[in-house]
């Protein structure tokens, strides 16, 4: 997992280097920085839709998964709840921007398929690409939003740890054709993002998060349901 650890490492700096740039960057300048980060997300979102609907095998799939995940996620309401957290320990928008840091580190296809040639094929070459990307998003990040930031690095850690060893332990289940049913459900959640980060629509898109796991339940089923 030498490729996680790095990609870890590589936010952890980020994020230190981007709360000092913080203290010396003007509101206005700011602003025009958010707005960046809103922009590059929507552009990040559309190209991983676009790039990977046309590979879907279930194109049905991922609408059901946003309905379906949706759902689930207003139920439990994890949005609110990761809100709460976040605003005991900080009166500043952190929560906007661990959110929006969350969903870019974890849900990129450099994230998910990482891990994946990591475990198989001991190559990290996606995951130290993946590291170079997010130390400069954590930098922009943590210049907005603080050092908070830091905290998302944790959950790539769990997040790419757990792909990893379930790509060990289940290979079966990790193929190209679930990695990119995800991927379009990423692709879709950091699209929503973006448009959150630019005020054009206050998506709740820790509430989506759900739908990232209905396609590994179909996928598990239709492969027990091949094997009877």
């Amino acid at each position: 997992m030498i490729g996680t650890f790095f990609n870890t490492g590589m936010i952890i700096i980020g994020s230190i280097i981007g709360s000092f740039l913080k203290k010396g960057i003007k509101t206005s300048y700011q602003t025009v920085v958010y707005d960046s980060m809103g922009l590059a997300a929507m552009g990040l979102g559309i190209l991983a839709i676009v790039k990977n609907i046309p590979s879907s095998e279930y194109p049905v799939l991922f609408i059901v998964s946003l309905v379906i995940g949706g759902l689930i996620g207003t139920v439990l309401d994890f949005d609110k709840q990761f809100n709460n957290i976040t605003n005991k320990y900080s009166k500043s928008n952190l929560g906007q921007g661990l959110s929006t840091a969350i969903v870019l580190f974890c849900l990129g296809s450099l994230s998910i398929l990482g891990p994946v040639n990591s475990a198989l094929h001991a190559d990290n070459t996606y995951l130290f690409t993946n590291a170079t990307l997010d130390l400069v998003t954590s930098i922009v990040l943590a210049s907005t939003f603080g050092l908070g930031i830091i905290f998302s690095g944790l959950v790539l850690f769990l997040w790419q740890g757990s792909i990893f060893l379930l790509a060990k332990q289940a290979a079966f289940l990790l193929t190209n054709e679930l990695v990119t049913e995800i991927s379009i459900i990423g692709g879709f959640l950091i699209l929503t993002t973006g448009l959150s980060l630019l005020n054009i629509k206050d998506f709740k898109t820790l509430n989506y998060l759900p739908a990232l796991g209905i396609p590994i339940i179909w996928f598990i089923v239709n492969h027990f349901v091949h094997l009877w």
